[in-house]
């Protein structure tokens, strides 16, 4: 699920974090923060999938609870619970390895209910709520749409769930934007993925591999880099495009099966996006510069056989 530019986000911030760490001894075993940074990651999806599938279930909740009043009105006698059966939210709740993840996180000794109900009180208020319980049959795309609706429409937007999160997991504002596109994928194929393996073997042999080469290398990488720095003070550059660089150079020179296009794309892609507004051009130039001084002395190279991405 976690997928390589996931990955480069992660190394990034764990080598930013190094570097502006008070003590050059502050993090011992970088391989095993990475790797524990990764299962917060895999606790905090757990989470949101966790906490979506209850404001969907919600709706039974709060039909049993109005018509137990007093003096139930009509409306109270007649709360539609058919989100509840959406078959998209089941293809989550029966899959194996998110009855696995309930098991093992224990989201829900975590979950804010009256947050649950709010969320749930404000979808019923929504037009595509009302249109969407207004019809009795089962439409696939209205089935999904309605659920996607719940996490983009409702929970992320909310400042009190946000404020939840950033409480419950110190890593959400660095995984906001990885978490976003997840639940995003995993709503459109909901039970497809491995819960308890959101990185594959073969990933975190990259993850690993991309962190101690990018720390090993940090000497040399500097030594490539300098000369191509121009009038730049490579002292005033802004350090996290240094560290941007130096993981795209290890990349070019020691990940033979990713080709050097891909690499060179998804540094720049990360420096826009991560960095100052002019990283992206600065970040390209580098790279580019030594790609070509490399290759010309056949330093780099590819095995042609699969593209990485």
């Amino acid at each position: 699920m976690i997928s390589r530019r996931n990955i480069r986000v992660k190394v990034m911030q764990l080598l930013y974090m190094i570097e502006t760490a008070d003590s050059p001894t502050a993090f011992p075993k970088p391989v095993e923060v990475l790797q524990k940074q990764l299962d917060k990651s895999r606790e905090l999806f757990v989470y949101l999938l966790y906490f979506l599938t209850e404001v969907a279930r919600y709706a039974e909740t709060s039909a049993q609870k109005r018509a137990s009043r007093n003096l139930p009105s009509k409306d109270d006698l007649n709360v539609s619970i058919k989100i509840a059966g959406n078959e998209f939210l089941w293809l989550i709740l029966e899959n194996a390895s998110f009855k696995k993840a309930l098991e093992l996180d224990k989201p829900d000794q975590l979950i804010d209910r009256e947050l649950v109900k709010k969320i749930y009180e404000d979808l019923t208020q929504t037009d595509k709520y009302r249109d969407y319980i207004a019809h009795s049959g089962r439409d696939k795309a209205k089935e999904k749409e309605i659920i996607k609706l719940i996490f983009t429409q409702l929970m992320l937007p909310n400042e009190a769930f946000i404020n939840h999160l950033e409480e419950l997991y110190n890593n959400w504002d660095d995984d906001a934007d990885m978490m976003d596109q997840l639940m995003l994928n995993y709503i459109q194929k909901p039970g497809s993925y491995n819960l308890q393996e959101m990185l594959s073997p073969e990933k975190w042999v990259f993850a690993r591999t991309l962190l101690t080469t990018t720390i090993d290398k940090k000497e040399y990488c500097a030594e490539l880099i300098k000369p191509k720095l121009k009038n730049w003070d490579s002292d005033r550059i802004a350090l996290l495009d240094m560290v941007l660089m130096r993981m795209g150079v290890c990349e070019l020179l020691y990940f033979e099966t990713i080709p050097t296009k891909v690499t060179i794309n998804e540094y720049i892609d990360l420096a826009k996006e991560y960095s100052t507004p002019q990283s992206g051009q600065f970040v390209n130039g580098i790279l580019d510069n030594i790609h070509k001084e490399m290759t010309e002395s056949g330093k780099i190279q590819k095995v042609n056989f699969k593209n990485k991405v």
